[in-house]
């Protein structure tokens, strides 16, 4: 099993570091497995679609499509009652995990789930209603203040486009970070990405094959092209090395990236990556 450069008492001894010397034109993110990201910014936190439990494992063992974990979990979500925000960029389990999100949301009583409108009532079920008023949705094109984050949800096409599929784009300080959720490239995806400018794109690299009998996504040369179309001033890769059965190597992402002159970053899980502000 890949085992993640920091975890548990030494990743929240990473974080804790990073809060306590806050600095506005720094930006300091943490990759957590899968789609899952820890992003701060002078000492506040948001954290991306996070899936940190064996729960997939668990529902899928003995079928014939056994989610089979590659990389050991980073951090237990009951430790991470600091973090401000938390969204969920569509429904699928390893982007909205109750058993991830119950304990997180009970350690952080005051943070919001942020996730596309039309997943409302969906997420009220899975989680309990008791959390409905935790939730904040967002309607595509739209945007939520909370705190010192602006998200705006941005269409995304897991195979097809629906209002039930999202990316965010968030703003903090002098940083714009777009995390596309799972998706595929669609018509005019770059053209409506293109005016954030953003200077951190978090993109899926697993790809499609109807064998896995799952969405599929972009692939590493995909999002190598999307993130070059959009002018992201860092792009790292996503959504690999979670499960045995639905995963790929990021060697393709790294050598379109340097075939297109794209800055990026291929960070190991729980491996703490900083950004300084675009002058």
């Amino acid at each position: 099993m890949i085992q993640p450069i920091l975890q548990d008492d030494f990743f929240l001894a990473d974080v804790a570091a990073v809060r306590a010397d806050p600095a506005r034109e720094r930006l300091d993110f943490w990759w957590l497995g899968q789609s899952g990201f820890l992003v701060c910014h002078e000492g506040d936190c948001l954290l991306f679609d996070p899936y940190l439990s064996d729960s997939l494992t668990e529902k899928y063992a003995g079928t014939d499509k056994p989610h089979v974990r590659l990389t050991a979990r980073v951090v237990d979500p009951a430790r991470l009652g600091f973090v401000k925000i938390v969204t969920s960029s569509h429904n699928h389990t390893d982007h909205l995990d109750a058993a991830t999100l119950l304990p997180l949301l009970a350690a952080a009583p005051t943070a919001p789930l942020v996730l596309p409108a039309a997943n409302l009532d969906f997420a009220a079920q899975r989680l309990g209603e008791a959390l409905r008023p935790r939730l904040v949705p967002v309607a595509e094109n739209a945007r939520v203040e909370v705190g010192r984050f602006t998200l705006e949800a941005v269409p995304a096409a897991h195979e097809e486009l629906s209002p039930g599929y999202a990316g965010f784009v968030v703003t903090v300080g002098p940083f714009r970070i777009y995390h596309s959720g799972d998706t595929v490239l669609f018509p005019g995806m770059s053209g409506r990405l293109r005016p954030f400018m953003v200077d951190l794109a978090l993109l899926p690299i697993n790809g499609r094959a109807p064998e896995r009998r799952v969405a599929g996504n972009l692939d590493g040369v995909e999002a190598a092209v999307l993130a070059y179309a959009i002018g992201a001033g860092c792009a790292v890769p996503c959504h690999y090395e979670m499960f045995e059965f639905n995963t790929a190597s990021p060697v393709a992402f790294a050598a379109e990236c340097a075939r297109l002159g794209q800055p990026c970053l291929i960070p190991r899980a729980g491996e703490r990556v900083t950004l300084t502000a675009r002058s």
